[in-house]
């Protein structure tokens, strides 16, 4: 699949997912925004970007960043922030699962890593464990954003 198919089953994958869950899925009317979808999680709509996530050596790896050409500015790499939406979700389709980050815990990165497999090496430290955002909890991050907000 090339990258523009690989977004759209993400963004399926995603959707249903959170159908599955009993969550409200909205989608906006028009493309090219920052985000692809709107979770309605209790009484609030969180603004959701959907990402495609690669499962290499025990660990899923999500691209963040855009790029583009402009012709007044150069080379422009974009990333995302807390102003433009609240959940990165991945789709990893090896796994056939869905994860959501804050993006309070990614804020301006431009790539996330979530550790599926223990290092070899040992680390113990600085580790973001896939685990700790399966998809089964988004409806807790209604919850997380506005207790950091």
């Amino acid at each position: 699949m090339n990258s523009n198919e690989k977004g759209n089953v993400a963004e399926l994958k995603i959707a249903a997912a959170a159908a599955d869950l009993g969550i409200s899925v909205l989608r906006p009317m028009t493309e090219h925004g920052r985000y692809d979808l709107v979770f309605e999680v209790g009484d609030q709509f969180l603004k959701v970007q959907c990402k495609w996530g690669a499962l290499r050596n025990g660990v899923i790896r999500a691209n963040l960043a855009g790029c583009r050409v402009s012709p007044t500015q150069g080379y422009i790499r974009s990333t995302y922030d807390a102003s433009e939406i609240d959940v990165i979700a991945i789709y990893v389709g090896e796994l056939e699962r869905c994860y959501a980050i804050p993006i309070d815990a990614i804020n301006a990165r431009t790539a996330v890593h979530l550790r599926i497999d223990p290092p070899k090496n040992g680390q113990r430290g600085a580790i973001n464990w896939a685990a700790d955002y399966e998809f089964g909890a988004v409806a807790q991050l209604a919850e997380r954003r506005a207790g950091s907000a």
